[in-house]
């Protein structure tokens, strides 16, 4: 019994640096990509192609 006194206050500060990595991810806008893959999806050009210039 007495490991879980170490194991709880352990998982609770992991899970507190784990949900504020989530939401600085969500303020630092890592999930934003307007046109990323709504025009990814129609384009014919393939990634490993290289760019026409």
């Amino acid at each position: 019994m007495n490991i879980l006194a170490i194991l709880i206050p352990v998982s609770l500060i992991l899970g507190g640096i784990g949900l504020y990595a989530f939401f600085w991810s969500i303020k630092n806008n890592q999930y934003d990509d307007p046109k990323g893959n709504a025009a990814r999806i129609l384009s014919d050009r393939y990634d490993d192609e290289p760019a026409d210039e």
